[in-house]
């Protein structure tokens, strides 16, 4: 629950941080950095079973 909580601490700090100095690019950035780094972490899983296919 610690890195959770800390995710969403870091979030709020990156949307804190856009606001207050007018840079909302980078809120879409970061959740599209997230979303690849997800995929990433997720697609290591299924590796071994997609090499077996070929």
């Amino acid at each position: 629950m610690g890195k959770l909580a800390y995710s969403g601490k870091l979030l709020r700090e990156l949307v804190d941080f856009a606001r207050e100095n007018k840079v909302y690019w980078i809120v879409p950035l970061a959740l599209v950095l997230a979303l690849a780094a997800l995929i990433a972490v997720a697609g290591q899983g299924a590796a071994p079973f997609i090499y077996q296919l070929f």
